[in-house]
This record gives structure tokens, C-alpha cells and sequence, in this order.
């Protein structure tokens, strides 16, 4: 008996639908080193904070731009590609060879505070929103689970197997 022809329409062939593939999504933002960019932030912070209060001289100038500009280097290897690229078109560089004026300093260092803000705020609201759904999950589960016992069950007689 031959075997039918894989080209030839049947009913079972008929029925089968394509499926089309749909790619997921490539990346999800994510932190790699969630300890690291912590550190990085209160450091930025605390020197924003140095900044605002102390005036600074040329060379103090030169140095907290090195260390911002070392902190987005650091902040871009801790994180996803896409929170990598988000990072590096808020936080422009400074112009080439030139030290920035304190202004210039306390703006970028600001600005970069509150991109950290701002992704510790999503990290809490995403810690948040897992907590809440395995609460959810859990309730589920307990609710169709069996029944407990109950302790004025009647005795049953026997043996089981």
C-alpha cells in the first residue's frame, strides 16, 4: 500500500492553520549589578550634594567631571542595553577638553540622580507588582486546594488500601 502524497490535500491537512512565529521582546530593561549602580548613586548624590555646598576650583572641576563621566561608564556596564542607551541620551558629555563650569557640573550631577531615581523607583514599583502577583498566585493555590480536616470528622472504621 503506498503512502499518501504530503502534497495532497486531506481533511487532517486542511485544518492545520500556519502559525505565525512573533518574536519576543529582544530586551527587558534589567540591572545586572543592582549592588553597583546603589553604590554609583549615593556617590553621585553625595558629590552633588559637595558640589552645591563647597565653591570649586578648576582643578575640583576637572576631577568631578572625570568621576561622572567614569560613573555613566560604570552605570552603562551594570545595566541592560536598553537602560544603557536611555543613560547615554539623557546624560550628554561635556564639551571635549574644557573643564565644566560648576553650573555645568551640578546640572549633569542632578540629572543623573534623578535617572537613578528614577530607575529605583521602577525597580521598587517591579519588586512590588512580583510580590503582589505571587500573593495572588498563593491565595489561588489555597483556594483550590482540599480542604483541611476537621477534627469532629466520625470515626471511620477499616483498613484502607
Amino acid at each position: 500500500m503506498s503512502s499518501p502524497d504530503p502534497q495532497s490535500p486531506t481533511p487532517a491537512n486542511d485544518s492545520i492553520t500556519p502559525v505565525e512565529v512573533v518574536p519576543q521582546e529582544e530586551e527587558r530593561e534589567s540591572v545586572d549589578q543592582p549592588a553597583k549602580v546603589m553604590r554609583i548613586g549615593n556617590m553621585v548624590k553625595q558629590l552633588l550634594e559637595e558640589a552645591r555646598q563647597a565653591p570649586l576650583d578648576e582643578p575640583s572641576r576637572a576631577r568631578l567631571k572625570e568621576i561622572y563621566e567614569t560613573s555613566l561608564k560604570e552605570l552603562g556596564e551594570s545595566v541592560s542595553p536598553d537602560l544603557k542607551d536611555e543613560l547615554q541620551r539623557l546624560a550628554l558629555p561635556f564639551d571635549g577638553h574644557q573643564v565644566p563650569s560648576e553650573s555645568e557640573l551640578r546640572v549633569a550631577q542632578a540629572q543623573l540622580v534623578g535617572w537613578l531615581e528614577g530607575l529605583f523607583h521602577g525597580i521598587q514599583a517591579t519588586l512590588f507588582a512580583q510580590q503582589m502577583a505571587a500573593q495572588n498566585q498563593l491565595q489561588e493555590m489555597r483556594r483550590r486546594s482540599l480542604p483541611a480536616g476537621s477534627e469532629d470528622a466520625p470515626a471511620r472504621p477499616g483498613t484502607y488500601l
